[in-house]
């Protein structure tokens, strides 16, 4: 039996009745556009992340977007990032007309250091936007100091962590904005593209949804130029369903994290996943790291694959390495931690349906591939 890398089609199974009901609801009303759904989606993913406003837009790159703009990040600024992560984050940047500038990161746990942080801000910095990565929150008090010190907006993206917790709080609740994405291998995930944008400040929610409906408050009539990125009232009444498993869910991760971090306890190639101190990980995804540069990482996947075993690598090439930033001047080497990260994670099938077996299988296939591989 083949191990997928995320099963939908067994979430699907679980809440078919659910699903079809609330799906055949929105289609009988004839609303499909925002609408109430939304509206309900809206106030529940806000007070599920502890936040006054929740503002649901078309994906979560959109949603990092509107919520880069909605802050004041424009033409000539410039906003501080992580080079190890999923292109949108940068990418939205730059269609704001700002440039990204990096920063490394930390290599326990993958996210923006933010002991790297304050050498690159300057008179043209506006803003920090940080990634959640892998469901692992960043260190945010560091960078919330850092960022009252000097009057930066911080952006959270929650992409890969609805759910996790820093010191008690829910992420998406800690910056100015935090930006959700509802694609459907994300814990919380719609039946196609959809994103949310979480804030405490009523003027970054007004702006917000102004931009997502071609910048206007009353149809027809336009106070600047938008966007068409308004969610759809069929995924709002889907993610109106999970919510109400998703708790359930992130423990359920939770737990097959610990099932793998105990098998894998006593192979030496590997560093396992870490939950650092304050916080609670919700395993978007699990994880690894190969530390025995010998153990070839395509040939290991290869192996996984032969077994029916599905392995991704988030991300092989980091940002400042991408062809399309290479007008920002940065060479191999400025990063290091985030190089030596693309070389060497691995993540694994992580989703509430899989099964300790599954698991024994996973960790037993590496662990046979690591042992040959030494010898």
């Amino acid at each position: 039996m083949d191990i997928p890398l995320v099963d939908l089609k067994a979430q699907y199974s679980s809440l078919k009745d659910e699903i079809n009901s609330s799906v055949g609801r929105v289609m009988e009303s004839g609303d499909f556009i925002l609408g109430p759904e939304v509206k309900a989606l809206e106030e529940e993913i806000a007070s599920y992340c502890g936040v006054k406003y929740g503002i649901g837009v078309a994906s979560g790159t959109d949603a990092l977007q509107l919520a880069l703009l909605a802050c004041g990040v424009g033409q000539g600024d410039a906003v501080i990032t992580t080079p190890f992560t999923f292109f949108a984050t940068a990418e939205v940047i730059s269609r704001c007309g700002a440039t990204p500038v990096f920063a490394d990161i930390d290599p326990t746990n993958y996210n923006i250091n933010h002991h790297e942080i304050e050498a690159r801000i300057d008179g043209r910095t506006k803003a920090i936007l940080l990634v959640h990565l892998f469901g692992q929150p960043a260190d945010m008090e560091p960078i919330l100091e850092l960022a009252d010190r000097y009057r930066l907006k911080v952006i959270e993206d929650c992409a890969q962590a609805l759910g996790a917790e820093y010191k008690g709080r829910k992420v998406g609740s800690l910056g100015d904005a935090g930006c959700l994405s509802f694609y459907p291998s994300k814990g919380l995930g719609a039946y196609g593209d959809a994103g949310m944008v979480t804030t405490n400040n009523p003027e970054i929610a007004e702006e917000v949804r102004i931009l997502r409906d071609h910048g206007s408050k009353e149809k027809y009539f336009h106070h600047r130029i938008g966007f068409n990125s308004r969610l759809d009232n069929i995924q709002a009444a889907i993610l109106r369903i999970k919510l109400r498993h998703f708790d359930k869910w992130i423990e359920q991760r939770r737990q097959r994290a610990k099932v793998y971090s105990q098998l894998f306890g006593d192979v030496v190639d590997i560093q396992l996943p870490c939950t650092a101190p304050c916080t609670r990980h919700s395993f978007n995804y699990y994880t690894i790291r190969l530390k025995n540069r010998e153990i070839d990482r395509d040939r290991l996947r290869e192996y996984l694959s032969s077994q029916g075993i599905a392995t991704a690598i988030y991300y092989p090439l980091s940002l400042h390495l991408q062809e399309v930033y290479k007008p920002l001047g940065y060479k191999a080497g400025d990063f290091p931690e985030s190089e030596r990260a693309q070389e060497e994670v691995l993540s694994l099938p992580m989703y509430p349906e899989l099964s300790e077996t599954q698991i024994e299988r996973v960790v037993s296939a590496i662990r046979d591939y690591t042992s040959e591989s030494r010898r």
